[in-house]
């Protein structure tokens, strides 16, 4: 049988993958278009971190991990004959949908990249959806990378999947309504509802991985050998924010806080959430849910501001003199938001053991700090601006 993983040379894809092909004896079969790389260059950016071809990678994990069960095929899954090909040929048993259009800031550019995330992002879980059920797959654990930004910003916790409605005496559990703040937030809005869809009509076992804000250079796999590494992206369409914030410390740019700053945002460690995704994965078949669950993958809410204070902190250890200046905010958002979500399924799985903050901010600077040409070169990158061609 086959795990296949798709997104599987993104900056979680990739480490998902080694870690799940170093814990099975299954074959392992990542699967991209590299996309995201013409989407970083698109916006005249690149990746902090050198990253290496497909060939090469696999090359390492075979000589530095003993890696041998993992493989990669190109294609795109927004095309159905490709799809229904890859899930003819491997019949995986289960498939981890890491593929996407990331960016929320992508997706505001304008209408046109607007409608290209949502169609990638949207037709390539319903073709592997509908692919499952097509050929006779619908034992297979799907397990999707969605993202906590479907919540939105709600003003009470956030469930980990349902909320309970009451209404003329009955009480129901509902799905939790789909709130999210971008053209990109939305398409996973809408794979939720789709997962839950398949999952009532085809009897797929299904896991909606709600995935926070994502940050951090390394995995214990990917410290082994320079060539293993994940891309690190830090402009501002796809550097989430404590990558942007490093950045500019590491290039002598000052941190720019928008707004006040005070609102808590989800944020999980690239440890941690790969390690979640391998731990969803390679659950025994006996565990797999019997219809659709949802993990809230979020170790701690953290604010904006102290975000930028901790890297501010933990830049003296590299003689880093970051200073923190704040900036009016482009973006139609709470300043003063106090993000609560509840993640008590999601600390089961990884069995309560979370990268702090701290540690995970210590470890980009001294990641970042090999590369701080490729970033000073790119600190134009750091602020919205026109883009090269439009």
């Amino acid at each position: 049988m086959t795990i296949l993983v798709t997104g599987g040379d993104g900056y979680i894809g990739w480490p998902a993958a080694l870690r799940i092909a170093d814990r099975t004896d299954e074959r392992v079969l990542a699967v991209d278009n590299f996309a995201r790389r013409e989407w970083v260059e698109d916006v005249g950016s690149t990746s902090a971190t050198p990253v290496a071809g497909m060939d090469e990678r696999i090359d390492a994990a075979e000589e530095t991990l003993g890696i041998r069960n993992l493989s990669f095929v190109e294609g795109d899954l927004a095309e159905k004959s490709f799809v229904d090909e890859l899930l003819a040929v491997h019949e995986p048993s289960v498939v981890v949908h890491a593929a996407a259009q990331p960016s929320a800031p992508y997706s505001q550019i304008n209408g046109e990249r607007a409608n290209y995330t949502q169609h990638n992002n949207m037709q390539a879980t319903r073709n592997l959806l509908w692919g499952l059920e097509e050929h006779d797959l619908t034992e297979t654990h799907f397990v999707e990378t969605t993202t906590t930004g479907v919540y939105g910003a709600p003003e009470f916790p956030i469930p980990e999947g349902g909320a309970v409605m009451e209404h003329s005496g009955e009480r129901d559990e509902v799905p939790f309504p789909a709130m999210g703040g971008s053209w990109y937030h939305q398409t996973k809005s809408f794979d939720a509802g789709n997962m839950r869809l398949a999952s009532q009509q085809f009897g797929i076992p299904i896991s909606d991985v709600r995935t926070a804000i994502t940050y951090g250079t390394e995995t214990e796999e990917t410290r082994e050998d320079d060539r293993l590494k994940t891309r690190f992206d830090f402009d501002y369409y796809f550097g989430t924010v404590a990558h942007r914030f490093c950045a500019q410390a590491v290039a002598g740019y000052p941190v720019t806080v928008y707004g006040k700053g005070e609102q808590r945002k989800p944020f999980i460690s690239l440890e941690d959430a790969v390690e979640g995704l391998a731990q969803v994965a390679l659950m025994d078949p006996d565990e797999r849910p019997e219809d659709l669950t949802v993990y809230n993958q979020v170790t701690r809410a953290i604010s904006i501001v102290e975000i930028a204070e901790t890297i501010a902190e933990a830049g003296e250890a590299h003689d880093l003199d970051v200073a923190v200046e704040h900036f009016e905010n482009p973006r139609d958002e709470d300043e003063t938001h106090k993000m609560e979500i509840e993640n008590d399924r999601y600390l089961d799985i990884i069995d309560g053991q979370a990268q702090t903050f701290e540690d995970g901010v210590a470890d980009v600077l001294a990641s970042l700090t090999r590369y701080s040409d490729v970033i000073e070169a790119h600190e134009d990158r750091f602020l919205p601006g026109v883009l090269e061609d439009e």
